[in-house]
């Protein structure tokens, strides 16, 4: 049942929010509400915001995804037929949603889940239309979070860290560390990440107590070498590796490093055009080994060699062709004699030539 309109909050503007993707009347309740309120929400960056009414410039609530966990529709029946119910279950616990009728919902679930993973969601009933709309929101949002990232200051942590960063590291927020420990229980329950001060480190562990408790320690850099973790009884530590491994065994193994494994493809896809209608297909390339062409032989020894009463030319310039090729440096030495034979050869020649005319004589 829908309460009396929420007062604003000064300072929270439309003109102050990132852009708007999508925007809508949702009736909304929060893990500590007893009855729900119907407000109007607007989908701005990666943060739901909620205004009493439409005109409103002044937002009275804001759930910011980064803590988001799931999305589960609720097959509960509602006072109205046609609303559709959504569970959106975040870090700090359950918030129930509840949209006009069934296509709402769906958009709803679509542009969450675009912001959140940053991909268009695929097991939803859209229109091409929708879709399309939502690769756009993914998009925007990409660009936009590129953008707050350059604008943001360098950690000084960055150089000092390279080369002995364990591998359960990861360059994330408190909040986005609880979220990936939650969302991925059997890849570890601690990992290591920026502290909020940009000059320290911090470890985040989470473990099942009647639902997840996490916690977080305090780790520092000497200025002498080393790390310390800042408990009632500091921990000395020569390198990150070993605070990790002091926290596994302090706890006996309960703790064990976070390490999530990206799937790779077992297969080699590729997409294919229809020249008729134009549709894409997505095929499997065959999985048959690369036969290679048949090897070379091995080169033989040299059947050709040069005999001369000179000194034999080195290696590098000795000739593998045989003695008629034209290329063949005796064939050369015969088709073009030597200026000194050739002067040789006109003098007894002219001298002959004389004798001759002398005779006739």
């Amino acid at each position: 049942m829908a309460t009396a309109p929420v007062k604003p909050r000064p300072g929270g503007t439309r003109a102050q929010l990132p852009p708007c993707y999508y925007e809508g009347y949702l009736e909304k309740r929060g893990p500590k509400e007893k009855v729900s309120r119907r407000l109007w929400t607007c989908l701005c960056g990666n943060t739901l915001y909620f205004f009493n009414n439409a005109k409103d410039t002044h937002y009275v609530e804001k759930l910011d995804l980064s803590g988001f966990v799931s999305l589960i529709d609720d097959c509960s029946r509602d006072r109205n037929l046609e609303a559709a119910r959504l569970n959106l279950r975040m870090k700090d616990g359950e918030i129930k949603l509840t949209a006009p009728n069934l296509e709402a919902r769906e958009l709803w679930k679509g542009f969450l889940y675009s912001v959140v993973d940053l991909a268009v969601p695929t097991t939803l009933t859209l229109l091409p239309g929708q879709l399309h709309m939502l690769k756009e929101v993914v998009e925007k949002e990409r660009q936009r979070r590129k953008r707050s990232l350059s604008r943001a200051p360098s950690s000084p942590l960055s150089l000092p860290l390279v080369g002995e960063i364990p591998a359960c590291f990861r360059p994330v927020s408190r909040t986005e560390a609880e979220v990936l420990l939650e969302r991925h229980p059997d890849c570890g329950n601690m990992l290591l990440r920026p502290g909020r001060d940009g000059t320290s480190l911090a470890v985040t562990t989470r473990q099942d107590l009647n639902g997840s408790v996490f916690r977080h320690y305090r780790v520092t850099q000497k200025q002498q070498g080393g790390y310390i973790i800042d408990v009632e009884n500091p921990i000395p530590c020569p390198t990150l590796h070993d605070v990790i491994n002091a926290l596994v065994e302090k706890t006996a193994g309960t703790l064990q490093p976070f390490l999530l494994e990206e799937p790779y493809e077992e297969n080699i896809t590729y997409i294919s055009s229809n020249d008729e209608n134009g549709e894409r297909t997505l095929h499997c390339a065959p999985t048959s080994t690369f036969s290679r062409g048949p090897a070379l032989p091995p080169k033989g020894p040299e059947r050709w060699t040069l005999r001369s009463q000179t000194k034999s030319p080195s290696p590098s310039h000795r000739s593998l062709s045989p003695p008629g090729s034209p290329s063949s440096p005796m064939r050369r030495l015969v088709l073009s004699p030597s200026p000194l034979t050739q002067t040789a050869f006109t003098e007894e020649l002219k001298q002959k030539l004389e004798k001759r005319r002398t005779s006739q004589d």
